[in-house]
């Protein structure tokens, strides 16, 4: 009789508890695109994103055709973004915006795309390809619609991966110089000021390229030392001309005075 009663009690708890985690599977079960999307869009106001997907993507192949096709995919989208899940949001977003282009959703859909893309936009450490996309997808997003409340959240987005472009140009070439490879540096280093003229990092790229150019002729073959300081003193030149009162301005006197010993004697003695 005990066991009986430990039998039926144990089965209790397990109804129980199968009773309070099955809605989910309740909805799914009962076949009811309707009510799979009705339930969906209530786990949605609940921020039970992964509980809001799962019926979404149950129900989805129900709605298509129908007027409510881009609602379901949007908020599909939409559950995955605030799920943090950007990559697949973003895949999402972007097929929305093909597919759905007069949809009532299509602006907030651009905008959670732009958004996404954004979000997976790495440090400047790391390869930039996606930092370039979502600086395309945003510029987009503000040329189609310039009377968006978000403009200044995406004008701000904008600055920040700008920001990240120009620091990996500076990284990039940065390498070169810590490794010694001086001419590939100067290279870097002035491809850099050439693509991102307004860089935040210009006084440093100037700087660099100085420095390169300097220790490229120090360490040169004598036959192409004298060529090489007076490249030198020219990107000096050209850096006080620019930055008159740099913080590099007494390091880049004395590599000024140094290439003009070398060049004032090398001159003399031809």
């Amino acid at each position: 009789m005990k066991q009986k009663l430990s039998y039926i009690a144990s089965l209790v708890v397990i109804v129980a508890a199968f009773c309070r985690c099955s809605p989910l599977q309740q909805v799914i079960k009962s076949g009811d695109a309707e009510v799979m999307y009705e339930h969906a869009l209530l786990y949605y106001e609940a921020e039970k994103w992964t509980k809001s997907i799962t019926l979404l993507e149950t129900c989805e192949s129900a709605f298509r055709g129908t007027i409510k096709e881009d609602s379901v995919s949007f908020f599909k989208a939409r559950s995955y973004f605030k799920n943090a899940d950007y990559a697949a949001s973003s895949t999402l977003f972007d097929e929305f915006r093909r597919n759905f282009g007069r949809s009532a959703f299509i602006e907030d859909a651009e905008a959670m795309y732009a958004i996404s893309l954004y979000n997976m936009c790495p440090t400047p450490e790391r390869d930039q390809s996606m930092t370039s996309q979502a600086i395309i997808a945003i510029s987009e997003f503000m040329s189609h619609y310039p009377n968006s409340e978000q403009l200044h959240l995406f004008s701000e987005m904008t600055a920040d991966l700008t920001w990240r472009l120009h620091e990996k140009a500076f990284l990039n070439a940065y390498t070169y110089f810590k490794i010694e490879r001086y001419n590939s540096a100067i290279i870097a280093f002035r491809n850099a000021l050439k693509k991102y003229p307004e860089s935040h990092r210009r006084e440093d790229l100037m700087y660099y390229t100085v420095m390169s150019s300097f220790l490229l002729a120090e360490n040169s073959i004598e036959t192409k030392q004298l060529d090489r300081y007076m490249s030198a003193l020219d990107s000096y030149y050209t850096f006080v001309m620019e930055f008159p009162e740099s913080k590099y301005k007494e390091e880049m006197d004395r590599v000024a005075e140094v290439s003009r010993r070398f060049i004032d004697k090398n001159q003399k003695e031809e």
